[in-house]
């Protein structure tokens, strides 16, 4: 379990994986080796599982996301978990219970694009779309304390 001094380098490194070692260290007042220990010990625990990027799509030409929630055909739910891995516009997916085995996140150049894609699964699996108009909500940290 993390300390008072890792929840603070998770939120700050949350806010701006690219933060000096110099300035996470001023921030939490400790010396630069010492974050840097914590930090490499917060990885090997797998805590900290990566330091990335966030990218803006619309930037890229996706300018429309979509939600959608896929149900296999009988027999078909691996060869689409497969093919769901290997479509590069799914940018998150989730497998869940319920109704629908995967809830998936798409980034679309137009609503053309999303077709051609859904199309791609259609004889494997049913699907229900919802076009994102606004994420109020980023991914963001769950409550560290």
């Amino acid at each position: 379990m993390p300390d008072d001094i890792d929840r603070r380098l998770l939120t700050l490194l949350t806010a701006n994986a690219r933060l000096p070692l110099k300035e996470l260290a001023a921030q939490v007042g400790l010396s630069s080796p010492s974050v840097s220990d914590r930090l490499r010990r917060l990885e090997e625990q797998g805590l900290i599982r990566a330091f990335t990027v966030e990218i803006d799509p619309a930037q890229l030409g996706y300018t429309l996301q979509a939600i959608v929630r896929i149900r296999p055909l009988p027999g078909r739910l691996h060869l689409v978990q497969r093919l769901i891995e290997e479509i590069p516009e799914i940018t998150e997916c989730d497998k869940v219970t319920g109704d629908d085995c995967f809830i998936a996140r798409l980034m679309l150049r137009d609503i053309s694009h999303l077709d051609r894609i859904l199309d791609s699964i259609a004889d494997k699996a049913e699907t229900s779309t919802a076009i994102v108009k606004a994420q109020p909500v980023l991914r963001r940290l769950p409550p560290l304390a």
